[in-house]
């Protein structure tokens, strides 16, 4: 590999201002920069964690289909990951001389605010929204506003003003979209091919400039902390106090950000994030875009990625279970050395996974279920949206010509100290006609497959009687029962 550029500074715009930046702790948010460095005062701090999004900006990145604002949280958004950026806070919404901006005008005309805390989030939230879609659906709005938390106004009147803000001006004259094309070559102008390296010893930051870059940078350094969307790491810092110098931030690398199909198998680079992915794997298997649309809010989906989620090990991550159901697999990266392993053998305990010091996730690649495959997945949690899993059943079913159980894996997250095959009942299915007393009979082999434990979400024995009944009524959806499962707000009305 030819000797990498190295650069000691960061540089992203923020709203019109060209910013440069020597200075950056590893773990130095964009919130905390934003109110106490630049005096921007309305992104606010409600949960930091992600959670409530009053903290929403929108953030610009060059991508293949050009420049692409989404809506993040900049409460668990790294200073360090916006290198070649273009961060848009409330304060730079504007309208005609002497006018407010058209979402803003429509949220006070529609009394979408009351004690005002959230709007400046919401506000943002709905920018980012009215940008791609000027005339939206309810459903587009309740997915774009998931992400959003209103203790005191409800939200019927924020979806009201949702509807009414293309009557007070048009998106594509927005200044936003006016500036595109210069905003573009900034950016474009910025992206050097250097890596990034600011600081030192206990308080250092790097951005490789490309995927091998990267491979090389942490194959020298195999204890530094990766980076990706920080939706988890973020909270690490906030709510833990972790060190997680030196910081290697990967968002947006070259390499890891691509997501393409071939004889029959996606793959997935590391850096793809959930937004990124879902037109890709809800079209190709449709049981994953509603689950996809429950991961977090808009804001967490922009910045996640399904990488990230798998290389964290958690044991109630939405995407493992589903993968490994599909039969994933898992490219691992050393330096230039690779290895391929079925996803499921990658998770070996509770904070253990199967990685070797400076070994990354590189990419996950997943089989499209074939034609009368039967697949599906379901998330269980106290509230339907932006909420963590208490437990998640995803089911791949293959059955013989005479009714028989000809291939069977079902896979759950939040039952075990990883994300786990149920094995037991597995083989108590195969082999077997698939009818509801074949069902009944293997859900007692449950027992076996998991010990699951009690916590803040659900208890052991809501858990473990929640996975028998996620197989019944998988039986029951494919079993031609034409009676709905589940009805949406939308439809019911």
């Amino acid at each position: 590999m030819a000797k990498v550029k190295i650069r000691n500074e960061i540089r992203f715009i923020l709203n019109g201002e060209d910013i440069v930046l020597a200075k950056v702790a590893p773990e130095e948010t964009l919130l905390d920069w934003l109110r106490l460095n630049r005096s921007l005062r309305g992104t606010k701090e409600g949960c930091a964690e992600g959670d409530c999004g009053a903290c929403t900006v929108l953030v610009g990145k060059l991508s293949a289909g050009g420049l692409v604002y989404e809506s993040v949280n900049a409460c668990i958004r790294f200073l360090g990951s916006l290198d070649g950026t273009h961060v848009v806070t409330v304060e730079h919404l504007r309208g005609s001389p002497g006018q407010l901006h058209p979402v803003q005008q429509a949220m006070v005309d529609f009394h979408g605010s009351q004690c005002g805390f959230c709007t400046p989030g919401f506000v943002m939230s709905l920018y980012g929204l009215w940008m791609k879609s000027p005339d939206p659906s309810n459903a587009s709005i309740e997915k774009a506003l998931q992400g959003n938390l209103c203790r005191c106004t409800g939200y019927e009147a924020i979806m009201r003003a949702a509807h009414a803000i293309s009557s007070y001006g048009k998106a594509a004259k927005d200044p936003l979209a006016a500036e595109r094309k210069a905003i573009t070559a900034r950016l474009k102008a910025m992206h050097d091919g250097a890596r990034v390296e600011i600081g030192s010893a206990k308080a250092r930051l790097v951005v490789p400039a490309n995927v091998d870059d990267f491979a090389a940078v942490l194959d020298k350094e195999p204890g530094a902390t990766i980076v990706a969307g920080s939706t988890d790491v973020g909270l690490w810092v906030t709510k833990h106090m972790r060190d997680i110098s030196p910081a290697i931030f990967i968002g947006n690398l070259d390499g890891l950000c691509t997501i393409s199909e071939d004889k029959g198998v996606i793959s997935i680079g590391a850096g793809v994030t959930y937004s990124e992915a879902f037109s890709t794997l809800a079209k190709r298997i449709p049981a994953l875009g509603p689950l996809f649309d429950r991961i977090g809010g808009e804001q967490v989906r922009n910045m996640g990625t399904i990488g990230g989620n798998i290389a964290n090990g958690s044991p109630i991550g939405d995407t493992p279970p589903p993968l490994i159901a599909l039969g994933a697999r898992l490219t691992l990266r050393k330096g230039k050395k690779r290895r391929t392993i079925p996803l499921e053998t990658f998770f070996i305990a509770y904070g253990k996974q199967d990685r070797l010091p400076g070994e990354f996730v590189e990419a996950v690649h997943v089989p499209i279920p074939a034609k009368g495959t039967k697949f599906a997945v379901h998330k269980i949690t106290k509230r339907r949206d932006e909420d963590i899993t208490a437990a998640l059943g995803a089911f791949f079913l293959t059955l013989a010509k005479d009714g028989t159980v000809a291939d069977v894996r079902i896979a759950y997250g939040g039952m075990a100290a990883t994300p786990k095959r149920a094995s037991s009942v597995e083989k108590a299915l195969l082999g077997k006609p698939w009818t509801e007393e074949t069902v009944e009979a293997a859900m007692a082999e449950y027992a076996r497959d998991f010990t699951p434990l009690t916590d803040m979400r659900a208890s052991a024995e809501y858990r473990a009687l929640a996975a028998k009944n996620l197989l019944l009524r998988f039986f029951a959806e494919t079993s031609g029962t034409k009676a709905p499962f589940q009805v949406s707000r939308n439809e019911a009305a």
